[in-house]
């Protein structure tokens, strides 16, 4: 049985290109050294002694950065391709990181994390299409998820070494390993990947349809409109949950870092298997998504259901579960949606729909928490997931009427 498992976990990764291994152990590097973004509302709060509604608005610049840097990435990776642009944004996102640790004014803060966000984010879209270029679209959806792979291995470790570094070399620590490994990552990347132009397609059938704007796809906006609650809700466990791990449930930095490891191992242990697995069935995609929203909206509502510990443990299972199942596959939807010459922007859309949340996601949630309670945030944070399953269920129904073309 073991034996059957182990030879089934190895046959997951088979067929992926060279250049794709490249990249996740690029992201691995980069990841790994990602430490500031778990602990970003903590360091705001308890270091810079900056109010709940102060780090929902920095939070809020953070998205309004996210979303510039992915439509100009979007922008500048049709122009010019996704390697330039990978390169100069981890290159210069770096030095960024480092200096971050120097701002402490709250209208200072803010704009420094505007600024690095345009910068940091441009990288995104130019990833999603390196994707495109360098796999097989068959491997499309395991390429992205050996990616995703690399970046949870990443996180599993980053927060549980921030956790010791805040220990031990306090806050700034974390903005030197952070700026340092994006550094390394992309000098890396200059040294072994090689710059390749993407192969337009021949077969998609969307390039006529499509050819004046992304604005026309309605069913592209609705699975839009469901890309950002379900960032929305996901960008709850970076920004809100570490505070209630805190607060509510007494647990140290340490212990937040372990617990919030217990996400990136498991998408190791478990996340190229059951994609693989996925893609062998004759499961419908949309329907995963669809489920994996489920599982989102019963994070939320369980942690309101008892004050024992471990229910933070089963509702981190539960969100690990649902990114697995939804971020390989609207990632993959996107790109396969995308008329030739239009990655970046279709990518840059999809990415932005992530920023848009970011700009959102943390002040709601932190407003909520100031005015109301914990209790109440998760229950709306549930709730939004229920309306992201129904425009699911519309956006089957929507893609099920579109006229077939050959």
């Amino acid at each position: 049985m073991i034996k059957k498992t182990a030879k089934s976990y190895q046959n997951s990764f088979k067929g992926l290109s060279k250049e794709v291994w490249w990249l996740a152990l690029i992201t691995f590097i980069n990841r790994a050294g990602t430490m500031v973004l778990p602990f970003l509302s903590l360091y705001l709060t308890e270091d810079l002694k900056f109010s709940l509604a102060q780090v929902g608005t920095i939070m809020a610049f953070f998205g309004v950065g996210s979303l510039l840097g992915s439509w100009l990435g979007g922008r500048l990776t049709d122009k010019i391709g996704f390697y330039p642009v990978m390169f100069w944004s981890l290159l210069i996102t770096g030095f960024l990181f480092i200096g971050l640790q120097y701002v402490t004014t709250f209208y200072g803060f803010a704009f420094a994390m505007f600024f690095t966000m345009v910068i940091a984010d441009t990288f995104r879209p130019a990833m999603f299409v390196s994707l495109k270029t360098y796999s097989k679209p068959e491997n499309q959806t395991r390429s992205l998820t050996l990616i995703r792979l690399a970046i949870n291995l990443g996180f599993s470790f980053g927060p549980f070494l921030g956790g010791i570094i805040i220990a031990t070399l306090y806050y700034p620590g974390l903005f030197w390993i952070d700026g340092i490994t994006c550094i390394a990552a992309i000098m890396l990347m200059r040294i072994v990947l090689k710059e390749k132009k993407p192969v337009l397609s021949k077969n998609n059938n969307l390039d006529k349809e499509l050819s004046i704007s992304v604005f026309k796809d309605k069913s592209y906006l609705i699975f839009l409109v469901v890309v950002f609650l379900m960032g929305f809700m996901f960008l709850q466990l970076f920004t809100t949950m570490p505070l209630y791990y805190k607060v509510d449930h007494g647990l140290s930095e340490v212990e937040i870092g372990l617990l919030m490891s217990v996400n990136g191992l498991l998408i190791f242990i478990l996340e190229m298997p059951l994609i693989h697995s996925i893609e062998k069935s004759t499961l419908n995609k949309l329907k995963v998504i669809t489920w994996s929203l489920v599982l989102f909206v019963l994070c939320f509502y369980v942690l309101n259901v008892s004050n024992w510990v471990g229910i933070l443990i089963v509702s981190m299972v539960l969100i690990t579960f649902g990114e697995m199942l939804a971020f390989p596959f609207t990632n993959n939807f996107a790109m396969n949606r995308a008329p030739s010459g239009k990655e970046g922007k279709y990518l840059a859309m999809y990415t932005m729909a992530f920023s848009m949340a970011h700009i959102f996601s943390a002040k709601t949630g932190m407003e909520i928490i100031e005015r109301f309670s914990f209790e109440t945030n998760w229950y709306f944070m549930g709730s939004l997931g229920i309306v992201a399953v129904l425009l699911m269920l519309w956006l089957q129904k929507t893609l099920q009427n579109e006229p077939k073309t050959n």
